[in-house]
């Protein structure tokens, strides 16, 4: 026996407090006392009418609406609106196709414009928030979420908070989910190879959140992409498409797919103790893959089940290799055409002096680039405070200080007097490499075809005096004649050179 219709008045309050109140349809079947397939029917009864809400029609003009006469008379079949909805998805379909698709299997279904109200209020009833239509394999949402688990140290018994990392595909909301520690770079791109390498395959287009690794700088037109992840993205041929600031449904799927995360695998595992982030993902990964293959009421397939049928079909594919993390940095190349990256130095053609670089510092490489061409590479050196420098790189005047070595200079000092080699070892020894003092030091010795080999040799004893090492000093003697001055000090070194004549030379 069929079931007794209510009346209209009772209608009337469930198409209220759905159009008007905004109730859901599960509150209004509790508060109308029917079924939430009768308030489904009724909504889509009175969309299928053509009618908007509030309607000024009597309650038997609005039964009239609602319920047609020949309405019992008509067979026709109604659409398999779960599959329209699959189908809608999919790249270039249209309602026009599965429409006309509909009609081919049963002939006397419904016309165009009531098959497409009919498909509407269906999607209505899921409650699409601004009735975004995710086409399938088109894109993944993506952001991080405060997680409430901790991991002890072993040892000492600290204990470090963690966050909790997923990523949502928006036609199938299939989804992978991942503990960290923190949201910095090297992280942010390593979670975003496990997302993939989960997956099995790419989206289209990834929308992250507007945190400092995906975005350097955030705006609602054109978002600056942080470069190393926009390298990431080119890798895998996909496209960065931060989320609008102050946009909230813009990353709903992420937002939402973070609260799932929390209610069906990090709530399960409060009792648990974890010693490593490790043990942490093992767990995740254990109840993401339950999760996962949880029936969906609204759609009476899993999430798993849908992404095998929507996302993964009309995915990318996964490159050969993983993406390898490189960070990206500016930098201005010195005065000596050397750039520095954590603590050491790399030399770069000298043309490049003063000119800004980006650096491009992957694990074992590091690459130096300018408007976007790279002008030189070089393998990474973690000492600190070094220098990595190539020939070719240096100015044709510096690549001659490459033939000399400490004791080659000594011992050309030697020939131009004792107190000109031993200012020079004062000065090598006096910088930290003394392969920095060669240039100050050939300086000195060629000071003797300006003066002479006796100025200089008197010259080099009045610096030895002052302790003062340098270049500078040894020129500022002889420009003011101080080398002809009596030392103060008796002399350290006894000068036995024929070309220096002694001070009883001068005394004469």
């Amino acid at each position: 026996m069929a079931q007794e219709r209510i009346s209209m008045r009772k209608i009337k309050e469930v198409l209220r407090l759905h159009f008007e109140a905004k109730i859901s349809q599960a509150k209004i079947s509790v508060v109308a006392g029917i079924s939430r397939y009768t308030v489904q029917q009724y909504i889509i009864r009175f969309l299928a009418a053509g009618l908007n809400w509030p309607s000024d029609l009597s309650d038997g003009d609005l039964e009239r609406k609602l319920f047609p006469v020949n309405r019992a008379k008509n067979n026709r079949p109604e659409p398999d609106y779960l599959n329209l909805l699959q189908e809608i998805r999919k790249p270039d379909a249209t309602l026009v196709v599965l429409w006309e698709e509909y009609k081919r299997q049963y002939p006397n279904g419904y016309q165009y414009s009531y098959f497409c109200d009919l498909f509407n209020a269906y999607r209505g009833r899921l409650n699409y928030s601004m009735r975004q239509e995710h086409k399938a394999g088109e894109k993944t949402f993506i952001d991080f979420g405060d997680s409430p688990l901790k991991i002890i140290h072993p040892q000492t018994g600290a204990e470090r908070s963690t966050k909790i990392f997923v990523c949502v595909w928006g036609a199938s909301s299939y989804m992978f989910a991942e503990g960290c520690f923190d949201e910095k770079l090297a992280t942010w791109i390593k979670l975003n190879i496990n997302a993939l390498e989960y997956f099995g395959c790419c989206p289209r287009a990834m929308v992250p959140d507007n945190l400092k690794s995906a975005v350097s700088k955030a705006s609602r037109y054109e978002p600056d992409i942080n470069p190393t992840y926009a390298e990431f993205a080119g890798h895998y041929g996909t496209v960065i498409f931060p989320a609008r600031p102050y946009r909230p449904k813009d990353k709903s799927k992420a937002e939402n797919g973070v609260k799932l995360a929390k209610r069906w695998i990090l709530f399960r595992l409060r009792n648990v103790k974890f010693y490593s982030l490790a043990e942490l993902n093992i767990a995740i990964g254990i109840l993401l893959k339950e999760f996962n293959k949880r029936i969906m009421k609204k759609f009476q397939k899993s999430r798993r089940e849908l992404f095998e049928l929507l996302d993964k079909p009309h995915a990318l594919k996964l490159p050969d290799s993983p993406y390898e993390f490189a960070e990206w940095k500016k930098a201005k190349v010195q005065f000596n055409y050397h750039v520095g990256y954590e603590g050491h130095n790399y030399s770069v053609p000298y043309t490049f002096i003063h000119k800004e670089v980006d650096i491009k510092a992957a694990s074992t490489l590091i690459e130096i680039y300018h408007h976007g061409k790279r002008i030189c590479s070089h393998v990474r050196n973690n000492k600190a405070y070094g220098y990595t420098t190539v020939t070719a790189h240096m100015p044709q005047s510096h690549q001659r200080y490459l033939e000399w070595t400490p004791d080659r200079i000594l011992h050309y000092a030697e020939k131009h007097g004792p107190a000109v080699k031993a200012l020079v070892q004062k000065v090598m020894e006096s910088r930290k490499f003394p392969e920095q003092a060669y240039k100050s030091c050939l300086g000195i010795i060629r000071l003797e075809n300006k003066y002479s080999a006796d100025r200089l040799n008197l010259a080099c004893l009045r610096a030895l005096e002052y302790r003062a090492y340098s270049y500078n000093s040894v020129v500022n003697i002889l420009q003011k004649g101080l080398d002809k001055q009596n030392s103060l000090l008796p002399a350290k070194i006894h000068i036995h050179h024929e070309n220096i004549r002694g001070a009883n030379y001068y005394s004469s």
